[in-house]
């Protein structure tokens, strides 16, 4: 296994060091005054603000995985309400992406590799009989616009989301950055 964190933490010495920082000062509320959810997809990190013309402090970006809300309780959510009730976020998108690895995700072949990483079998049992059931937990969704779709209206139908929030839905091409509008959010208002 390759080690990154020596690397990581020279480059960040020379980037403190050359004052790399000052094109990416910014204040800590959105100027855009948006919440994205999307994937932790690598494709995206720097693709999604581009094909969406946001720069460094314009948005809150919250990634995981499949740009899913599984809880509605969760950190996730959490994280939504702290922008919209403290960081003055007005609107919410969630975008999810062709291609799609959560889309694939078989709950069975992940907890194998589980084991073949060392996980026993003792823990995947204890966890099952403590009423986590990880064929659930770790399923993903047959389709990215019925998963952003559904995303959308466990936010949406949320008993703390603030009246006149929009939400929206949208997937996108991790290769090109094109957009596609899965549901328009003022459409509600």
């Amino acid at each position: 296994m390759e080690k990154h964190l020596n690397s990581i933490l020279e480059h960040n010495r020379s980037f403190v060091e050359n004052k790399e920082y000052e094109s990416y000062l910014t204040g800590r509320f959105p100027e855009k005054k948006l919440v994205i959810i999307t994937c932790m997809d690598t494709r995206l990190v720097e693709l999604l603000p581009k094909a969406m013309n946001f720069k460094n402090g314009d948005v809150k970006i919250i990634k995981n995985a499949g740009a899913i809300i599984s809880q509605p309780f969760g950190s996730v959510m959490r994280s939504v309400m702290v922008a919209l009730y403290e960081l003055h976020a007005e609107e919410v998108i969630v975008v999810g992406h062709y291609e799609c690895g959560m889309a694939s995700l078989n709950a069975e072949d992940m907890i194998q590799h589980m084991r073949d990483r060392g996980i026993s079998d003792e823990v995947l049992s204890t966890l099952e009989n403590s009423g986590i059931r990880l064929s659930k937990w770790l399923r993903g969704f047959d389709n990215i616009t019925d998963g952003v779709k559904n995303t959308v209206n466990l936010i949406k139908n949320h008993p703390l989301l603030p009246p006149n929030v929009p939400v929206h839905g949208m997937v996108i091409d991790p290769n090109t950055g094109a957009l596609d509008l899965v549901v328009e959010g003022y459409e509600n208002e």
